[in-house]
């Protein structure tokens, strides 16, 4: 079983001024395929404390997992993809363009979307979009390559040439 931290970077919702549905679609989907939640965060849009608790999450407490929502587009509060790259000590560009690939197919604006993936250590750190239905479209699509992956990541699988059945 995977650890994971969820954070919702939103200024709203970390004053509780909104509901942060978002991070709960994120939670309900990761738990509905056996990921186990250690911290879930609703924190403003700024790039240093987005920073500082992934740092936590991974360092700290050794998840395996973050996932992201909000914080992804155009706002000038919009801090999440900086805050990510500030942290990560390897990018993995083919789960965002992925994602991005795929939302293409249902709309344009996907287009729009910044975020990014990575990985600090031994915890690989995906960048979900704000909006509940993106992050489902999104996590759907990746979802069913993230064992493998955090399975290498941690050192129990090396083979990837294997086909998906």
């Amino acid at each position: 079983m995977f650890s994971v931290g969820i954070i919702t970077a939103s200024d709203k919702g970390s004053k509780g001024e909104r509901e942060d549905v978002s991070g709960m679609v994120i939670k309900e989907m990761i738990e509905n395929e056996g990921y186990q939640v250690q911290e879930y965060k609703i924190l403003p849009d700024d790039r240093e404390t987005l920073s500082n608790a992934m740092i936590n999450m991974a360092d700290d407490n050794n998840v395996n997992l973050i996932l992201t929502t909000g914080g992804t587009g155009f706002s000038m509060r919009d801090w999440t993809p900086e805050a990510t790259k500030d942290i990560i000590h390897r990018e993995a560009p083919g789960i965002a363009e992925g994602m991005r690939y795929h939302s293409l197919q249902i709309t344009p604006r996907a287009m729009l979307s910044r975020g990014v993936a990575g990985i600090r250590g031994e915890t690989l750190i995906i960048n979900l979009p704000g909006s509940p239905k993106a992050v489902k479209e999104n996590l759907e699509f990746v979802l069913p390559s993230l064992k493998h992956g955090l399975e290498i990541l941690i050192g129990k699988a090396s083979e990837c040439g294997q086909q998906q059945k």
